[in-house]
């Protein structure tokens, strides 16, 4: 598909914009306040009916190479009761309801990975986070019955809005995600997974945290 090759591209460029070191101007102009640590709003939804809390929480710690330029580690981990690659128009809310698509038991992911923010015009950036994660299958029991790995990707565009003297930041955006490595899924999780994508489009979200 054109897309997937248009964010390999995205990838490769991100990677050569790491390997690349500040000319002078970029050094002489370092923010005041270099590093930024935040979260998601869904770090702070983790309640709620059980059988539908996934306990999705995550850490960003990003380092400030110049004005436009973000640097970070990303930390992650949730517990799904479904696939995610159902979109919303393929009636994601109708199925978290019906449990039509539920997992015979639970999927643990945990990873951590890099991110690249670029900031484009005042507020405005875009983002690009590749995480890597071990998976750890439970059945309805919550006993182990597999492992594996999954490379996670997610592709931003959003708004930096800062506050209180620059000390804390919020970012409205919305993303597109895409793991084009998936593997030693159980067959019973694999063919719900099957019946999905190995991508979820314009998923809206809120980043926010805190500068020094």
């Amino acid at each position: 598909m054109k897309w997937i090759s248009t964010l390999v591209l995205t990838a490769l460029f991100v990677s050569q914009a790491f390997s690349q070191t500040p000319n002078s101007k970029d050094k002489d102009s370092i923010p005041d306040r270099k590093f930024l640590v935040g979260t998601t709003w869904l770090s702070f939804d983790n309640f709620g009916e059980e059988k539908k809390n996934i306990h999705m929480y995550e850490l960003h710690v990003k380092y400030a190479l110049t004005p436009k330029d973000r640097i970070g580690v990303k930390f992650t981990t949730w517990n799904l009761f479904q696939p995610m690659g159902i979109l919303w128009w393929e009636g994601i809310f109708d199925k978290i309801e019906t449990e039509s698509e539920f997992y015979p038991g639970r999927l643990k992911e945990i990873g951590l990975g890099v991110s690249y923010q670029r900031m484009l015009w005042k507020g405005l950036f875009a983002t690009v986070e590749v995480l890597p994660q071990f998976k750890t299958y439970l059945d309805k029991d919550k006993n182990k019955i597999g492992s594996g790995f999954k490379l996670y990707t997610s592709y931003h565009l959003g708004y930096h809005i800062s506050f209180f003297k620059d000390r804390m930041f919020i970012e409205p955006q919305i993303h597109c995600n895409y793991w084009p490595i998936d593997t030693k899924t159980p067959q019973a999780f694999k063919e719900i997974d099957n019946r999905w994508h190995n991508y979820f489009l314009f998923e809206p979200n809120l980043y926010l945290g805190v500068k020094f």
